[in-house]
């Protein structure tokens, strides 16, 4: 296939994924339909109307070099984002919701429309250089065995970013419950599932991708089962990278580079992103195999600590706040407005999944 895998397979399990393909196999695609586009850019937006301004306009602004349509779909934004999609890029593809359908929810409605033969979804809070489509592009007619590609992810700070990770455990999870955290019996694997496994040059077989940019063949995407959308927001593309990674590569290209702010959007809608993010982990471990027993006691322990996590967040805030540290003062609240959010508005649902 012309890719070497730096890092072995991942040892088989019972889950509720579908069965692993034999290996890795190059295969030839139908030749390209040249009355279709090259690629889809697929954007699901929710109240982030001057960042996914930005996007719009990076993708446009210089060429992509291949032929591409763009479609956003709007989660029922209040801040006016639609009707600046509608107005300003009059070309791009506009569904507009009602009603917030989640970010999983959201892609399959773009893909649904789509007329590439490669997807491209595409976080609203990421920018373009240009030439970047072309890239994928090529990296994917060079190498038609491989199942889905991701870009090195740089902040707006001039930090690069993880942008791929191995597959998380309940261990690792562990890690974040405070009333387990001071004992550093998970501390290992929390770190090797964050950080340890990163290093952001080179092209390479990883287990899980970013998904603020992920770039795959239309085939390799319905066959993998599309976005699951009982994730609303967070883990889905834990979940999205496990499915395609059952049959094919799932590959890491640092030759492209995309500008991703980061957590901008889900710090603006805390109180929507941080319930779903730990809603979407459970979906995850149970999709994974991991037993009720199992979850039944991580449950338990995220329900426990969740006060305890709000009481600390609301010490930390106040004390950065007399120091003068105003934007980490920030942080601190909006972490614990999340937190109080999931523990009034969301637990039930938590206890759910």
């Amino acid at each position: 296939m012309g890719l070497t895998q730096d890092a072995p397979a991942a040892p088989a399990r019972t889950s509720a994924f579908p069965e692993a393909a034999p290996a890795f196999v190059a295969h030839d695609r139908v030749a390209p339909d040249l009355t279709r586009p090259d690629v889809s850019v697929c954007i699901v937006n929710w109240n982030c109307v001057d960042l996914l301004r930005k996007c719009l306009a990076s993708i446009y602004a210089r060429s992509q070099g291949v032929s591409f349509e763009t479609i956003v779909v709007d989660n029922g934004s209040s801040d006016g984002a639609a009707d600046m999609v509608a107005n300003e890029f009059a070309h791009v593809t506009l569904i507009r919701n009602r009603a917030n359908l989640g970010f999983s929810a959201g892609n399959n409605q773009a893909a649904s429309v789509a007329d590439g033969r490669y997807l491209f979804f595409l976080n609203n809070d990421t920018e373009l250089p240009g030439g970047t489509l072309k890239e994928f592009v090529t990296f994917a007619d060079r190498n038609p065995g491989v199942g889905m590609v991701g870009p090195k992810l740089r902040g707006a700070d001039g930090n690069l970013q993880i942008s791929y990770r191995t597959k998380p455990t309940l261990a690792a999870m562990l890690h974040r419950v405070s009333l387990l955290r001071w004992t550093g019996l998970f501390r290992r694997a929390y770190y090797r599932y964050r950080r340890d496994t990163f290093e952001p040059e080179g092209t390479r077989s990883v287990e899980v991708l970013m998904g603020a940019a992920v770039f795959l063949p239309r085939s390799v995407f319905e066959q993998s089962g599309k976005w699951d959308e009982r994730y609303r927001f967070g883990g889905e593309d834990l979940d999205l990278s496990t499915q395609v990674g059952r049959r094919h590569e799932v590959v890491y290209f640092s030759n492209i580079e995309i500008l991703h702010y980061g957590r901008v959007s889900s710090r603006a809608n805390v109180g929507f992103s941080a319930p779903n993010v730990a809603i979407g982990y459970v979906h995850y471990f149970r999709k994974a195999g991991v037993g009720p027993a199992a979850l039944f006691v991580y449950k338990l322990l995220v329900t426990v600590d969740t006060p305890l996590q709000i009481a600390a967040k609301v010490t930390q805030a106040t004390q950065r706040l007399v120091r003068g540290k105003t934007y980490k003062a920030k942080k601190s609240w909006l972490a614990a407005r999340g937190l109080w959010h999931f523990m009034n508005r969301e637990l039930i649902r938590f206890w759910r999944a």
